[in-house]
């Protein structure tokens, strides 16, 4: 009591402040455990009954210089973690999914407070990590607590054409030596791979398919985990510890999406490409190589660069494309594989000098791999595909043997339910039913390099409570290409706005 009589105007003012400003966090973000924080925040100020600075009372020179390095160091860990939590994080794109929009090497600050910031799944994690400690295979989070889906209000929603970070959906369960595929398609594949090579499924009924999608599955899952010497590790993470993903937003909650010819067509309306959306050509040059200084030009980089006629075992696909052009000793031209903007390809077919074919990438299946939804067979490629429905939260669905396999991941997997096919029709948490209304709003996501992205078309929606931010800035963007003294950093790139 007597240190209550004895606090200054000055301490009860800083105490006033403090508080209001952590309660109007509180209310931002929702969470009213953080209450039990509030005394701690008067004893800093008023009580001190907790001797916080005990290292000032020490006699040592040395041992208080270190302690108060010690001090400077958990503040700032604990300010980073509440930053990287609820206002921003840093994001690196790893991928050319979204190129030419941005690069392989641009270093992005990702907004959490424009769509709202997450309250956290995992709230007891080192800072600056997601879901391994660099260097290691540690987790580096504790499974529990685990505090279910809530969001801060945010400045907006997510709008048709936004650029956004979040969390794989698929990246529930995943293999560690194989941590860039999902462990449903990775177990799907090598069934496959092992059972289904001879088997056409165009030919099989419906029951027959989803009986070989469900031997597939489970044939491969038995591999993967029965091999950790070669998959690693198989193991589960929650929403917020899965793997961070960088897309455009191509479909909101309700509409109806539909890929034709490459285009995207939503609700029967075709929607504007974005500018700098790429796709993958064949191109073939009348006999002289394409040089690096050339590519660099075009802005292709290294690892998008394929030159296919180099390898013989690929001279009968280019010749059934019509990429027939020989050179003298008889070899099939320089060919390559490149993904290509609109201006790229106008620059490259009107190089008649240089260039002698250019063929879109065919859709064929060593080029388009498996696309979601794995369970159901359909005619749908990378270039035509849907229409699917995108799911709002609210709305209910007819359910059926035809959009079962395209929304039971959403009922199951996403928003927690038992589902089950029994002989006499669908059962969802035990009761029979031929209609589900969905929790939770959903996006579909698809990168600008359209051949070259892993996206929706193979994994299917992204769940609201998966979103985690929006770009805002690159404040840093490097070519990896390059040398230090020959344009590795990208300074027309620098502080320069992400734009929808």
């Amino acid at each position: 009591m007597q240190k209550i009589k004895d606090a200054t105007k000055r301490q009860w003012a800083m105490m006033a402040l403090m508080t209001v400003l952590y309660l109007l966090f509180l209310l931002w973000i929702r969470s009213w455990w953080g209450l039990l924080v509030l005394p701690f925040i008067f004893d800093a100020y008023i009580t001190k009954i907790i001797p916080w600075g005990f290292w000032h009372e020490w006699k040592s020179d040395t041992a208080r210089s270190i302690m108060s390095w010690v001090d400077a160091l958990v503040f700032a860990l604990v300010a980073v973690y509440f930053v990287n939590l609820y206002v921003f994080q840093n994001y690196q794109i790893p991928s050319s999914s979204l190129e030419k929009s941005l690069l392989v090497g641009d270093y992005l600050f990702v907004s959490k407070a424009n769509y709202g910031p997450r309250v956290p799944n995992t709230p007891l994690s080192l800072p600056l990590t997601q879901h391994t400690i660099p260097g290691t295979n540690t987790k580096s989070y504790v499974d529990w607590p685990q505090w279910k889906y809530k969001r801060a209000p945010g400045w907006q929603k997510v709008k048709l054409n936004d650029i956004v970070v979040f969390n794989f959906p698929a990246g529930d369960t995943v293999a560690l030596n194989f941590q860039q595929t999902d462990f449903y398609s990775l177990a799907y594949a090598e069934g496959k791979r092992r059972y289904g090579e001879r088997v056409d499924m165009e030919a099989l009924t419906r029951e027959q398919q989803r009986t070989a999608y469900d031997i597939f599955y489970a044939e491969g899952s038995k591999l993967i985990k029965g091999n950790p010497r070669i998959y690693g590790e198989v193991v589960t993470r929650p929403v917020d510890r899965r793997e961070n993903y960088v897309k455009r937003c191509v479909g909101l909650p309700g509409d109806t999406l539909q890929i034709i010819d490459t285009h995207v067509w939503l609700n029967g309306k075709q929607m504007e490409d974005p500018e700098n959306m790429q796709l993958n050509y064949f191109v073939q040059t009348t006999g002289p190589v394409i040089t690096d200084e050339m590519f660099k030009e075009l802005g292709i980089s290294v690892e998008d660069r394929w030159e296919m006629s180099g390898d013989a075992s690929w001279e009968g696909e280019l010749l059934s494309m019509g990429l027939n052009t020989r050179m003298q000793n008889g070899k099939l031209a320089p060919t390559y594989n490149l993904p290509l903007t609109k201006k790229m390809l106008a620059t490259l077919q009107g190089n008649k000098k240089l260039v002698s074919k250019i063929v879109m990438e065919p859709e064929r299946e060593n080029f388009i791999g498996d696309l979601y939804p794995l369970n159901l067979y359909t005619k749908w490629n990378r270039n035509n595909y849907g229409p699917i429905w995108i799911p709002k939260k609210g709305a209910t669905i007819q359910l059926d043997e035809e959009n079962l396999p395209i929304y039971e991941r959403c009922i199951v997997a996403y928003e927690g339910n038992k589902l089950e096919r029994r002989d006499d029709g669908i059962y969802i948490n035990g009761v029979k039913t031929n209609e589900y209304t969905f929790q939770m709003d959903y996006y579909w996501m698809m990168g600008d390099n359209r051949h070259k992205s892993a996206d929706s078309r193979y994994w299917g929606f992204v769940p609201e409570d998966h979103i985690v931010g929006k770009p805002i800035l690159i404040w840093l963007s490097l070519d990896k290409d390059r040398d230090w003294l020959d344009g590795k950093v990208r300074w027309s790139r620098l502080f320069k706005f992400v734009h929808d």
